[in-house]
């Protein structure tokens, strides 16, 4: 992807139901050389999807947040088939650096957020954990 791609996908992260007329006037380019880069960039796989984010998927889950875990010896595994089977994560990631796990939370309440993190703070192998709330979203993709 070069520099025009980049462009092009920032602006359909910002609007992906822009026209094809608004994406050439923003990017200074014509819409031929508009609709062929989105072809281009969905044939090769690089944009997968649209997609739509509804206010009632904020209003279901009021409370979020990012919780790092560490997990010692070689537990990973098995503590995250456990995570998979906690229906308040949205997401369970692997990374790398000073945590192995990091999922994403939504709840409904400071309580049921508090409760999931005491459960999955009481998993054996979870050596150290650390939570952030997600306060405001500035930009989403």
């Amino acid at each position: 992807m070069d520099k025009t791609d980049n462009a092009l996908i920032a602006a359909l992260r910002h609007d992906a139901r822009a026209s094809l007329s608004d994406l050439s006037a923003r990017l200074g380019l014509s819409r031929a050389t508009v609709r062929a880069r989105i072809d281009k960039l969905r044939s090769r796989g690089d944009i997968l999807g649209f997609t739509v984010v509804l206010r009632e998927d904020t209003l279901r889950d009021p409370v979020r947040g990012l919780m790092m875990i560490a997990i010692e010896g070689g537990g990973t595994e098995r503590i995250i088939r456990q995570l998979h089977g906690m229906s308040e994560l949205r997401a369970v990631h692997s990374t790398n650096g000073r945590w192995d796990v990091i999922v994403e939370i939504g709840t409904d309440t400071l309580e049921s957020f508090d409760a999931v993190l005491f459960r999955i703070r009481r998993l054996e192998g979870v050596v150290a954990s650390e939570t952030s709330l997600l306060l405001s979203t500035r930009k989403s993709a």
